[in-house]
């Protein structure tokens, strides 16, 4: 299935799902010290099994915020922070501790979802960035570019979904 396909995604018990239209912003693993952190702090939690991949990166699949509901389970979904004034959230769906998204509440227009959510579905990574943050020990897969902070391709794609956004498209 490709990505632009995708319509639901669920957490591991299928009690919280979320509903996709349109295309994926991006696909990456995302090495900040943030993303290790977040990670961790949900690994923690009862059966939440591992988040990261390849030596500390965060894998996401990303879609602008307008383009994704919680289709069932709302209530079930707990957010986690790292600092009390983050803007970022870690939801989380409690009923089974499946980590489904990264939601902000600043000025971002899109939705971080763990990309593990789309199971055989998950569409393939665009880039590996932030890696200056992992550990020396780490070796960093060369399937895909790898960047040291953020990529000016990624960045572009998220240019190009706000105005897309913007004009409704």
């Amino acid at each position: 299935m490709m990505e632009s396909d995708v319509n639901q995604v669920s957490c591991t018990c299928g009690s919280v799902t979320l509903k996709l239209t349109g295309k994926a912003i991006a696909c990456l693993s995302c090495y900040c010290d943030d993303c290790q952190a977040g990670a961790r702090q949900i690994e923690t939690l009862p059966g939440a099994g591992k988040v990261t991949r390849d030596g500390g990166g965060t894998e996401y699949v990303m879609y602008r915020n307008d383009r994704m509901e919680v289709g069932q389970g709302a209530p079930h979904l707990t957010d986690y922070k790292l600092r009390d004034d983050s803007a970022t959230s870690r939801m989380v769906a409690s009923c089974c501790n499946s980590p489904m998204y990264l939601n902000f509440s600043d000025s971002r227009h899109w939705v971080s979802l763990y990309r593990a959510r789309f199971e055989d579905d998950a569409p393939p990574l665009d880039v590996r960035m932030c890696t200056k943050f992992a550990s020396e020990e780490v070796v960093i897969p060369d399937d895909v570019p790898s960047v040291s902070s953020y990529s000016l391709k990624f960045m572009g794609k998220l240019l190009m979904s706000r105005v897309a956004m913007a004009f409704g498209r």
